[in-house]
């Protein structure tokens, strides 16, 4: 088959088009023919993107977040069969879907969402688990609450801002001059410009707070927590300190492909719960372009997309 691969460590440099083995589905696995893999640009940083155990992984499919459908079936799955159109999450320490095919375990796997295209239900995949994971599993945002999304235009952000108002909440969100349309259209209840508005505008009065930016958490988001509030970053732990100091719950999470949630997922796009951005699509074989894009400001918000097959 062909797949995007690098053979030592780097950046989007390193990123090569060629042919690779094939993949044979283990037990609990299925091999899916991928029509579409989303792409994470910061997942050739990740140390599991490398090495599992201590051991070397190259080369290596980058990659995780796929649309496809199922090729073969391994021994031991239940529930699905060769046809099926499924959309998913690759483990991170494992080959990806910037591929014609992609071994994956079953669990991580569910039917996609059957009202978009193949290059949309890819785009979902991590973003929305994520999000998902984030305000259901750890904040356990209730109706009535208020949550702050900062970054609420970007990919986990656009989806927390929108699922948090699915799940009942009084939502604000942070953003930039361009997307502050964008956010205002995906349901947040109030939007914080950060260009024109200083980050601690309101201070205090937030039952829950996602950071959906980056990896230094400002002061500012602890500080907008009610006391007994709790804070998500997804990008590195916060201070417990801080956290201490203003007398909130602060948690890091990484997020798990859990067929459940991605089941959910799929029925909130079909039921035109959830809208999901596409920033922009590449042939596969122009896959090291695509992770070179992320330099680049966006036009559209959203996902950037490796087009495998139509």
């Amino acid at each position: 088959m062909m797949a995007l691969r690098a053979h030592t460590q780097g950046g989007p440099e390193v990123l090569v088009y060629e042919p690779a083995p094939w993949p044979t589905p283990g037990t609990g696995e299925v091999l899916v023919s991928v029509h579409a893999a989303a792409i994470t640009f910061d997942e050739l940083t990740w140390p599991d993107t490398w090495a599992a155990d201590g051991v070397d992984r190259t080369p290596v499919i980058p990659s995780h977040e796929f649309s496809g459908v199922v090729a073969e079936v391994g021994d031991g799955v239940t529930g699905f069969s060769v046809g099926d159109e499924v959309y998913g999450l690759v483990p991170f320490d494992r080959d990806g879907a910037a591929a014609e095919y992609v071994s994956v375990p079953a669990t991580s796997v569910a039917i996609r969402p059957s009202t978009v295209s193949h290059v949309v239900a890819a785009a979902a995949v991590l973003p929305a688990l994520t999000a998902w994971e984030a305000l259901v599993e750890h904040a356990a945002v209730q109706p009535g609450q208020r949550v702050l999304v900062h970054g609420g235009a970007g990919g986990v952000g656009a989806f927390a801002t929108q699922l948090a108002t699915v799940l009942g909440a009084s939502v604000t969100s942070t953003v930039h001059t361009p997307d502050v349309e964008y956010v205002r259209s995906l349901g947040a209840d109030r939007v914080i410009n950060t260009d024109r508005e200083p980050l601690d505008a309101e201070t205090g009065v937030f039952d829950v707070v996602i950071d959906a930016v980056g990896r230094e958490v400002p002061d500012a988001l602890f500080a907008a927590l009610r006391r007994g509030g709790r804070l998500i970053t997804l990008q590195e732990p916060p201070s417990q300190e801080l956290a201490d100091e203003y007398g909130v719950t602060a948690l890091f999470f990484v997020v798990t492909a859990e067929q459940n949630g991605l089941a959910r997922i799929a029925d909130m796009i079909d039921t035109d719960r959830l809208k999901v951005g596409v920033a922009a699509t590449f042939p596969l074989a122009e896959g090291r372009a695509a992770y070179a894009s992320g330099t680049v400001r966006r036009a559209h918000p959203g996902k950037t997309v490796l087009t495998v097959q139509d």
